[in-house]
């Protein structure tokens, strides 16, 4: 999927990840740099107001491949 269809669609849904208390997303990897290919998943960062349950983490996991119709690694900052 191309960059701009992934922020379009994540920007148009951005009332219902508020109530995951999403503080910030952010691309990266191949989607980001716009070299992803049908096979790919979406690299998403993401970081939370306050400190994120594992239930929290894994509804929002699943609420975006739910929106994006793709797999998506959601990875936090201190995983990096």
């Amino acid at each position: 999927m191309e960059r701009n269809k992934v922020f379009e669609i994540i920007s148009s849904h951005r009332r219902e990840l508020n109530s995951f208390d999403v503080k910030s997303l952010a691309i990266f990897g191949s989607t980001a740099r716009d070299e992803a290919t049908s096979q790919s998943d979406i690299d998403i960062l993401v970081e939370f107001h306050g400190k994120a349950t594992f239930k929290q983490y894994m509804r929002l996991k699943f609420f975006l491949q739910d929106l994006l119709g793709c797999s998506v690694d959601l990875v936090t900052p201190k995983a990096l």
